[in-house]
């Protein structure tokens, strides 16, 4: 059901433009519709702020739920921020403060991209865990995605994320480790997802400290888990999120990083996401953009627009089915009151009667 334009955030009319169903307050409040609310705290970094707004908006706003959707992005303090993302946060976003004060039904963390290898050294920690602290107790589920799987799993385990070799990234199949969840039913038993990190949470520690596993890769690992309740804390290692640009744009940035000499060695593709077309592409121009910095010439343009065709989005309608069973079972035990996390007669501990 739509999503609802309850404040003047850009996003609104940009995916009213893209076709997505989005309804005005009063026309709301003329439907006898259950509204359900959903933050999102938005830890990514100033370039990927707007977008990651956009991609889960569209993937709450695909679900079917008889509800109406009202999101409230937020953020936190001790991420760095250039004078025109903070305007846009200071004109658009929530402060915690009401958010904790109004009340969530769920809410959804996003990644956030850092440079340090021990997360509580982090200027945002201490932020990121009061948020999590509050809603760890006031709302219904909580939806963790990459970094912040790993900062949560951190902080209720004590389990610290492990380097990786070399980045991960790519589009990667996964399989369903249990099929009954009801947070994927009836959705494919083999699907993909994109991930990008350089850190990872092993499936044994997981399972070592009672989290259920429910979806893994033999190449990136776990993708999908819960806590031991089921429902509580939904983890995501992956970015099911994305668009289908997302890991281009990524690729965009590596080679920039590689012209400006910030990594030493010209990136590598992302794993099972060009076409043989396109890296066919990508090898001349990256012929291109060594002779450019060798010579001290401009920056090429980017090909974007002669490999667009070959761009495809293998993992939407997964995650779309993923996000539609989530917020139904939330749909169905959480209380009116969005101060109140369940109805009267759910099992806090065990919420879905697994």
């Amino acid at each position: 059901m739509p999503l609802v334009a309850h404040t003047h955030l850009p996003t609104f009319q940009r995916l009213l433009e893209e076709g997505e169903e989005i309804i005005d307050p009063q026309r709301a409040s003329l439907q006898e519709i259950r509204e359900i609310h959903i933050g999102l705290l938005n830890m990514m970094p100033d370039a990927a702020l707007e977008a990651t707004e956009r991609q889960f908006f569209r993937l709450v706003g695909a679900c079917n739920q008889i509800a109406q959707f009202h999101v409230h992005p937020f953020t936190i303090e001790g991420l760095k921020r250039s004078p025109e993302a903070q305007a846009h946060i200071d004109t658009y976003y929530e402060p915690f403060s009401k958010i904790k004060a109004d009340g969530l039904d769920a809410l959804i963390i996003s990644g956030a991209n850092v440079t340090g290898s021990y997360l509580p050294d982090e200027d945002f920690w201490l932020p990121l865990t009061e948020v999590f602290s509050w809603a760890k107790e006031n709302v219904t589920s909580i939806l963790c995605s990459c970094l912040a799987t790993h900062a949560i799993i951190h902080y209720c385990y004590g389990v610290a994320r492990t380097r990786l070799p070399e980045k991960r990234w790519g589009v990667f199949s996964h399989t369903l480790v249990d099929k009954t969840h009801p947070l994927v039913v009836e959705i494919n038993t083999r699907f993909d997802v994109p991930h990008s990190r350089f850190n990872e949470i092993f499936q044994s520690d997981m399972e070592k400290h009672g989290l259920r596993v429910l979806a893994t890769s033999t190449e990136a690992g776990v993708h999908l888990a819960t806590s031991a309740d089921g429902f509580r804390i939904v983890f995501f290692q992956g970015h099911p999120e994305y668009d289908d640009i997302s890991l281009l744009k990524e690729y965009k940035r590596e080679v920039l990083r590689f012209y400006h000499d910030e990594i030493a060695e010209y990136p590598p593709y992302p794993e099972h996401y060009f076409k043989n077309e396109v890296k066919a592409i990508f090898a001349d121009y990256s012929q291109q953009v060594k002779t450019a910095k060798m010579t001290q010439q401009a920056f090429p343009v980017f090909p974007e627009a002669a490999v667009l065709e070959y761009i495809d989005n293998t993992w939407r309608d997964t995650a779309k089915a993923v996000f539609n069973n989530w917020l139904g079972k939330i749909y169905q035990i959480t209380h009116q009151d969005r101060r109140l996390p369940f109805m009267d007669g759910v099992n806090p501990d065990n919420p879905l009667n697994l």
